[in-house]
């Protein structure tokens, strides 16, 4: 029986190089895979998946008009699985997809992302996953000053922490930090 499985983290977490790494499992298996990414990630290059550590894959860049149950329901050959990243930045309705998927074809959907933005804000896709996930995982990282669990984004701009602004924002470590609750009330930077 397939299920929908929300993988979230802080930045940093490994969200992307788990992705790369359930899709070659699959691949050296002989089982096809199909993944998508959204198509404002642009940080390395849209419809690219790259991780810190190097490694990248091609997915299918999607945005809140894609028909993603459509593309995964005619996908010849049929994937096993389907898997999305930064699912955080997907709408309402690309969750309520990726839940077709999984009931009405039966293939298991992974999806990996951020839960809370930099304000501590739930994202629509984080907060439609948490709604909708048969299985909810999340992936850990220390913060960035101190030894604690980072839960938490600490936007940077020149230096100083940001508390306001766009929710949607893309950027890296040149931008945001993973940091816990404490450093991320009252970072030392």
């Amino acid at each position: 029986m397939a299920q929908l499985f929300y993988k979230y983290g802080a930045m940093n977490s490994g969200k992307s190089i788990e992705i790369l790494k359930v899709a070659h499992n699959y691949e050296e298996q002989g089982k096809s895979v199909l993944i998508f990414t959204p198509a404002l990630d642009d940080r390395d290059e849209v419809g690219y998946i790259s991780s810190r550590i190097g490694l990248r894959k091609q997915a299918i860049a999607i945005d809140e008009h894609t028909d993603i149950f459509g593309i995964v329901e005619r996908a010849l050959p049929r994937p096993h699985c389907v898997l999305i990243d930064e699912c955080q930045f997907l709408s309402k309705a690309c969750i309520l997809q990726l839940v077709r998927i999984v009931d009405e074809l039966n293939i298991p959907v992974m999806a990996f992302g951020l839960k809370n933005d930099f304000q501590n804000n739930l994202f629509e896709g984080s907060k439609y996953m948490l709604i909708y996930a048969d299985k909810i995982e999340e992936m850990k990282t220390i913060c960035w000053f101190c030894e604690r669990k980072a839960t938490m984004a600490l936007r940077v701009e020149d230096g100083k922490p940001v508390y306001t602004g766009r929710q949607i924002q893309i950027g890296g470590n040149e931008a945001y930090y993973p940091v816990c609750r404490k450093c991320h009330k009252n970072p030392p930077l």
